[in-house]
């Protein structure tokens, strides 16, 4: 089975400054395949949290140098060189994933797809140009990438240990990246081994893989395990499955609330100043399948977005170009 093989550039003023919100991006690229290379854009000592992140990911560091007005530009530049001189020289790398939502980086995406690579990229909604957006073969904001929340039946269940529950939400978060509704086992285990090299199943009282997967699907429910000519396939749980996991208590009038203000205060300890309000209607959705504007007395989103800004749960701005922004509290 094929694996893309990645380059990853990565500017920071974009990603923030966040070690739990870099791994998660390295985490969405090695679910997809090897990072045989990285770059980081913009470093400063600001960023000395990174430093182990980027190590234990032979990154390469491309320091910020303050000299007149063009910094920026520069470190853009820098970034276009870098990854058509990999495009050109190493056959090696088929994929290439770019850290940063700037209109700036089109032509380049349209140089590597017309190469016959494959492009990745990932920014902050507030920062996502949709020309860029566009022009990539696959698009990721980075809140999306960052917010993840534990599966809710496994939430429920008392009895699991913390290892395995991180173990699930991985495993879950794979499942729920893949292509197809079904992975390999051996799939499976490859991405985990990837995204943690020190992964192995007896750590969880398992002697096989095999074990550990029906271990987990026996106590939680969230993912299923079946066998198919020799081979063992993975997938999340069925709907009847996933209906049981739904949160106890549905998003209403009483509740409605707290529900936005703890989500947005996921965004903000992720290190997100803003977002757009399409990924927060999203979120809100992922986790409450049955949400409406009207079920809670809305017509719009808008509208309820504007009643969140006079509770003070929230602040909405506008852009450059007049599209409505959510600042958090």
């Amino acid at each position: 089975m094929s694996t893309s093989r990645f380059a990853v550039f990565v500017d920071l003023e974009n990603a923030g400054g966040k070690a739990e919100t870099l791994n998660n991006i390295l985490e969405k690229v090695k679910i997809r395949g090897d990072i045989l290379m990285g770059k980081v854009y913009g470093y400063t000592d600001k960023y000395s949290g990174l430093k182990e992140l980027l190590l234990s990911n032979t990154f390469t560091v491309v320091p910020s140098l303050r000299y007149g007005v063009a910094q920026k530009n520069n470190a853009d530049i820098l970034l276009v060189l870098d990854a058509m001189e990999v495009a050109y020289t190493n056959s090696l790398i088929d994929s290439f994933c770019i850290v940063s939502g700037d209109s700036d980086y089109t032509p380049l995406v349209g140089k590597l797809k017309s190469m016959g690579k494959f492009v990745l990229g990932i920014s902050r909604s507030e920062a996502a140009s949709t020309i860029f957006i566009n022009a990539c073969n696959e698009f990721q904001f980075l809140e999306s990438v960052s917010v993840r929340r534990t599966p809710q039946k496994a939430r429920k269940t008392d009895n699991g240990s913390g290892d395995e529950m991180e173990l699930l939400k991985q495993i879950g978060s794979i499942l729920d990246d893949h292509n197809d509704d079904e992975v390999f086992a051996s799939e499976l285990k490859g991405i985990l081994l990837r995204l943690r090299p020190d992964f192995n199943e007896r750590n969880y009282g398992a002697s096989t893989f095999f074990k550990l997967l029906t271990k987990l699907s026996q106590q939680y429910g969230v993912i299923k395990v079946r066998s198919d000519n020799y081979n063992v396939m993975v997938s999340l749980a069925n709907e009847d499955a996933a209906a049981d996991s739904k949160p106890a208590s549905p998003l209403n009038a009483e509740n409605w609330v707290e529900v936005f203000r703890e989500q947005l205060k996921h965004y903000k300890d992720d290190g997100f100043e803003r977002i757009n309000p399409s990924i927060l209607k999203a979120d809100i959705q992922s986790l409450y399948p049955d949400f409406q504007e009207k079920n809670v007395g809305f017509k719009r989103f808008s509208d309820l977005l504007k009643a969140l800004e006079k509770e003070k749960v929230l602040t909405l701005e506008m852009d450059q170009q007049r599209n409505m922004l959510i600042k958090m509290m």
